[in-house]
Parts: C-alpha cells; sequence; structure tokens
C-alpha cells in the first residue's frame, strides 16, 4: 500500500513548487532513476495529469551511470543525448529525482571520463541557466527514500523516510501554508542584503573575503529544491580571496572528497588539496576556467535538517552551515561565472563561526542575529 504522503509531497511539487498549468510539458526524470522510485514517480505522473499538463517519464536501468562510464569511448562521453537536447529546448519544466540504489558506483571510474562527459553538456547548462533564470524553464529537485541514502545517512530506511517527509513539512496540515511562511521569514533577510557590499567570514577553518556589490540573494523557498531552506547569491567573480577547509565530505558525480581545502586570490583557486580523492578535486577544477571561481555563497536555513546525510539536496538546507559551489552560477543572482559543473561544498558554522556585512555582524554560530 502506498504511503499517502508521497501523494502530499507530489501536490505539493506539482502545484505550489512547479505550478503546472494546462498544456505544460513536464518531464520527470532523475540521474538515477530507476522503477525503486515508482512510488513517487507514479503520484507526480497523475497529479501533472490533474492539473492539465502533460508528463513524459524517463527510467533508466539499474546501475546505467556505471555501465555508460564504464564502456563509453570519448566520442560517446561527447555525445549529447537528443532526449536530452529536446526537453531543455521545448520542454517547460522538469521535476527532477534522486533516487541512487548506490551513490558509490562511479567510485572506480576515471575522473576524466567524468570530465569529458561535463564539458560536452556545457552548452545545455548553459541553457539551463539561462530559461530557468529568465522564467521560462522550470524545475524542481526532491530525494525519494532509498537504502543507499539511508545508509550513508546511518538510519534504517523508515528512519530516512520520515526524515525526507518530516524536511519538506509534508507531515503538517498545511504544507503549502507552511512554505509560503518560510518564504516570507527570509525574505526579511534578504531585503536586508540589498545594497551591501562586503562580506567575511571567520570560523574553524575558514577565513574568507568577497564582494556581493551589485549582486542578488535568492530565496528557496520549496520552489526550486523539495527540502528547501536557504538564501543564496553568487559572489563577484575576481573578489573572493582566503582560505576555507570543509568541514563536511564534499561529493560530486557519485566520487566522496574527504578534507578539501581551498585557497583563493582574486577570485580563483590558486591551491586546492584533499585527504581523500585529491586527483578527482583536481580533476574537476581543470574541468573549464569556471570551475576554478566560485559561483555561488548560500546560507542554510531549514534546522529540522538536522545532520550530515551525504546528499546535498539534504546538507546544503542544515540550519548553522553555509556553502559555495564551485563552477556555474545562477544568472538571476547576478553570477556571471559560467562551467560545465555546479559542485556544492559545505561547512559548519555553529562553532563560532561569523558572517561580517559591511563591518556589521550578522551571523554567529550558526544563527541569524538579524531578521
Amino acid at each position: 500500500m502506498t504511503d499517502n504522503r508521497y501523494n502530499k509531497l507530489a501536490q505539493v511539487l506539482v502545484n505550489y513548487s512547479n505550478q503546472v498549468k494546462k498544456d505544460d510539458l513536464a518531464f520527470i526524470w532523475g540521474p538515477n532513476l530507476t522503477q525503486v522510485a515508482e512510488p513517487l514517480v507514479r503520484e507526480i505522473y497523475l497529479e501533472v495529469l490533474r492539473a492539465g499538463g502533460h508528463p513524459y517519464v524517463n527510467m533508466l536501468l539499474l546501475d546505467q551511470k556505471y555501465l555508460f562510464f564504464s564502456e563509453a569511448k570519448d566520442y560517446q562521453l561527447e555525445k549529447v543525448s537528443p532526449i536530452d537536447d529536446l526537453v531543455m529546448k521545448t520542454f517547460d519544466l522538469e521535476f527532477c529525482i534522486l533516487s541512487s540504489s548506490n551513490t558509490r558506483s562511479l567510485e572506480s571510474i576515471d575522473p576524466k571520463k567524468q570530465q569529458i562527459r561535463n564539458k560536452a553538456y556545457k552548452d545545455l547548462t548553459d541553457l539551463f541557466m539561462k530559461r530557468q533564470s529568465d522564467g521560462s524553464y522550470r524545475w524542481v529537485v526532491t530525494a525519494y527514500p532509498t537504502s543507499a541514502y539511508a545508509q550513508d545517512a546511518e538510519m534504517s530506511v523508515t528512519e530516512f523516510t520520515d526524515f525526507i517527509f518530516s524536511a519538506t513539512h509534508v507531515n503538517v496540515e498545511d504544507p503549502v501554508k507552511y512554505w509560503k511562511g518560510i518564504s516570507k521569514s527570509q525574505q526579511s533577510i534578504i531585503d536586508w542584503f540589498k545594497g551591501k557590499e562586503k562580506v567575511e567570514i571567520s570560523g574553524e577553518g575558514i577565513e574568507l573575503s568577497f564582494s556581493i556589490k551589485e549582486r542578488s540573494f535568492i530565496n528557496c523557498d520549496g520552489k526550486k529544491n523539495m527540502p528547501d531552506g536557504e538564501i543564496f547569491t553568487g559572489p563577484v567573480e575576481e573578489s573572493v580571496n582566503g582560505k576555507v577547509k570543509f568541514s563536511y565530505p564534499c561529493i560530486f558525480g557519485g566520487k566522496e572528497v574527504n578534507g578539501v581545502e581551498l585557497t583563493f586570490e582574486g577570485g580563483q583557486i590558486t591551491k586546492a588539496s584533499a585527504e581523500k580523492n585529491e586527483e578527482y578535486l583536481q580533476e574537476m577544477i581543470a574541468t573549464d576556467d569556471g570551475a576554478k571561481y566560485l559561483g555561488e555563497f548560500g546560507i542554510g536555513t531549514n534546522y529540522d535538517v538536522k545532520k550530515f546525510t551525504g546528499n546535498m539536496l539534504l546538507d546544503e538546507k542544515i540550519g548553522g552551515t553555509i556553502h559555495f559551489a564551485l563552477g556555474a552560477g545562477y544568472p538571476d543572482s547576478g553570477s556571471k561565472n559560467q562551467s560545465s559543473i555546479h559542485w556544492d561544498m559545505l561547512t559548519d558554522m555553529t562553532g563560532g563561526g561569523k558572517l561580517i556585512v559591511d563591518d556589521e555582524l550578522i551571523y554567529e554560530s550558526g544563527k541569524f542575529l538579524i531578521s
């Protein structure tokens, strides 16, 4: 019997997050979407139909990404899927469902193969950034509670399922009303940031400064991610200076890179090291010129996401953390950085970390001092 919370989540995703309307072309997919996630896929499919849209589902073979990267030659890695091309050029919106059955399936894959693939998709990545920025393409990412995600989070599947539904707030009577309340409270912080110019961050493992002059903070209130709960902007590209050692593992493309430490001068990474999988880190930074710069600075605000899970969709929302993304920035934040990668890296601020904006202390030990 299907958990009715999947239907409630699907209603939020279709009617609030993506606001599906008559004749919308809706793509339902995921980087590892298989039949394991069918309970949620089915409910989204039905809700899109009820809203008058046209849903199209793309499910994969189990371990399809591993099979592709292990066997594909360079010319096959460089080939952009005509399905992906069609979707990005003609569809109105997408539902991306993270539902990996094995989060370490690409550990043995040569990172150069992923680098080739990322470069091949740069034009589509740029188009995605443009269309989502101008509002012509709507999207939302969510996660289905698989055994693999539960293991990474050191929970049972039952615990992790409850964790997901708690973080998305579909347990409350009116989830949409709740997310609208989050939107309002976050907007007051965003309004405070308007016109501000300089950010200085200090704390355990971090001494970093950058400009946010003429940049905009984005209110992440359940429209793009579910669960959600963050505000973010794009730092002025050449303004980033200092060092950061990330307190959590940095996971990208199925690889876990631990103990990542980056040094920035004039916005560019001048030194990068890691305690585990440093070669992969170096390969990804070398993907293109934009991968050496920051495309995003975010602040997590969801205090119901209480522990690190190894899934950045959840982890970047943890109240009391901040994150930076190497590579592509979102144009609606003012970011001009372009890259074929977007790699979020997370660090904890609860142990005395401080954010000073235009010489005013506005955040300390994981809490805003403004409202």
